[in-house]
């Protein structure tokens, strides 16, 4: 047990050095928000609005977005399977296709319909969307 104590002793005092060390780090392009207080949070304010004034301005700029527009972001995580322009893949060629195309094959998947060899790989996605973003994803999909 006496030959245990002194490793022990010394683990303790190196996690502590090290907690010590690590709190004081500066990680550069990743400032430390807890250090921001007094003048320093001020100035943000000043610059930036507070978090409710953030976060009033985004949902009023996705307000006044067009529907093509909301669609175009919805439509990132789309890319990968049918492209970034629309001209297919893994999944079929989206451009050239209409709003009521996209609406009918996407309200089908979310539901767990089988349209295709494939369907099970759409399900998730479309389960994951809202009837708004089934209108703004047909939306952009007919600018392709």
């Amino acid at each position: 047990m006496k030959n245990l104590v002194l490793p022990a002793i010394s683990l303790v005092f190196a996690f502590v050095i090290f907690d010590i060390a690590y709190s004081e780090l500066d990680v550069k392009a990743r400032p430390s928000v807890h250090t921001c207080f007094g003048e320093c949070y001020t100035n943000y304010v000043a610059a930036n609005g507070t978090i409710a004034d953030q976060q009033r301005a985004a949902a009023e700029t996705a307000a006044l977005a067009s529907p093509a527009e909301l669609g175009r972001q919805t439509y990132a995580s789309c890319q990968a399977c049918h492209g970034a322009g629309g001209e297919g893949g893994i999944g079929p060629q989206l451009s050239g296709r209409d709003a009521a195309f996209v609406t009918g094959a996407l309200t089908a998947y979310k539901n767990r319909e089988t349209r295709g060899a494939r369907s099970n790989l759409m399900w998730p996605s479309a389960e994951a969307l809202s009837e708004r973003d089934i209108e703004n994803l047909a939306a952009f999909v007919e600018t392709l």
